[in-house]
């Protein structure tokens, strides 16, 4: 069962979204709250769900501080932003504290419920409307003062960690990878962990940035 809560301070959006997961079988909502601020007291009496659904544009504590907030106490929690703006300074923000995915209101019952599964799962979720933006983002990231610092260096990774990273900074899934390197799922998700262990990175958003700024994911993968 996937435990979810939702933050947004519309109460006919939270009461929507609560009725939409509700007729999933394979998932509970367990918590709703009006601001980032209301959030992280019903995390402190609730306890961590799987997934939380994110607004950004919230009074208080809105969804990046709160997305940062939640990151550095939770950090196993997926944090999936749902929002209906795509201002760029929101999906960085949010991307840059660690959030899963980003998906825009306008997504469908079932688009919505996939991604909460997604996200669930470990993996990210991005809306296609803002990907190019993401990926743009990554590189300026790289150049600027947002860089990410590692504690490791390319030649610290084996052969299929290093692929691995480069198509990340890319911006493939763990499938496409899979297919592109012809390895298991499970190869693709060990090593994945691997290299993030080795570079003390948080998570898959942080290793694609690096992979841009090391210059990784221009590199031709190696056969």
């Amino acid at each position: 069962m996937i435990r979810v809560m939702i933050a947004d301070d519309q109460e006919l959006i939270r009461e929507s979204l609560s009725i939409v997961l509700a007729q999933s079988s394979d998932m509970l909502v367990t918590g709703t709250a009006e601001n980032g601020r209301a959030l992280l007291a019903l995390l402190a009496e609730k306890g961590a769900p799987d997934v939380i659904l994110m607004d950004i544009r919230m009074p208080e504590v809105d969804g990046v501080e709160a997305t940062r907030l939640v990151k550095e106490k939770y950090p196993e929690v997926k944090v999936l932003v749902l929002t209906t703006f795509d201002d760029d300074e929101y999906v960085f923000g949010a991307l840059k504290y660690g959030a899963t995915g980003y998906l825009l209101k306008g997504v469908s019952m079932q688009e919505l419920t996939h991604a909460v599964r997604v996200a669930a799962a470990g993996t990210a979720v991005i809306n296609p409307d803002i990907a190019t933006k993401v990926v743009s983002f990554f590189g300026r990231m790289a150049k600027g003062s947002m860089a990410i610092a590692a504690d490791g260096r390319v030649d610290d990774l084996t052969r299929t960690e290093r692929n691995i990273a480069c198509l990340v900074g890319q911006g493939l899934s763990n499938k496409e990878i899979a297919s592109r390197l012809s390895l298991s799922d499970g190869t693709v998700r060990n090593g994945l962990s691997a290299a993030l262990a080795k570079l003390s990175l948080r998570d898959r958003t942080q290793l694609a940035i690096w992979a841009v700024q090391t210059g990784l994911s221009s590199r031709p993968v190696d056969a």
